[in-house]
């Protein structure tokens, strides 16, 4: 498992301050991607132990909000163990922090039952659609795209929208 980068302060990809992660490797390949570098599975940097260590150490600081988790796919069977084991970690370490993820993945139909939405407080899902791109959309880049309140969906089985 891979990961492309990680932002120590991050303003663009969830509310706050926030430390971001890209993984590495995506099958989507999605017209106008804005991270193609994230693409390839076998590039980016080992992902290990201690960076999960780093990660947990720069969401320690005061100002960081929260952890957003993007790709590349971090959803995708070659990357969500290790998104999962990311995600389960922060939230033991910082259970008042929040942790967003996006995902080309929906969930309702491709990650329904999958442990990483026990840890996720706002995804980001579907694939993003340059035909459907819109720059005046919060935390999404094209119309299809929704932003989930996971735990609510959770709870009362059916998709709740994060406003």
């Amino acid at each position: 498992m891979r990961y492309n980068l990680v932002r120590k302060m991050d303003i663009s990809n969830g509310p706050g301050v926030r430390v971001s992660v890209f993984m590495q490797g995506c099958e989507f390949h999605c017209k106008n991607c804005f991270n193609p570098e994230t693409w390839n599975f076998e590039g980016g940097n080992e992902f290990t132990q201690d960076t999960i260590n780093e990660i947990m150490d720069l969401c320690g600081e005061k100002h960081v909000k929260g952890l957003s988790i993007l790709g590349g796919e971090p959803m995708h069977p070659k990357n969500i163990e290790a998104t999962t084991k990311l995600a389960k970690v922060f939230k033991e370490k910082y259970p008042n922090k929040n942790l967003w993820v996006w995902s080309g993945f929906k969930f309702d139909e491709d990650l329904k039952n999958k442990e990483v939405l026990n840890y996720i407080d706002v995804l980001i899902d579907g694939q993003y659609k340059d035909e459907l791109h819109d720059p005046t959309l919060k935390w999404k880049g094209s119309t299809n795209q929704r932003v989930i309140d996971v735990q609510r969906s959770l709870k009362n089985n059916k998709i709740i929208e994060f406003n």
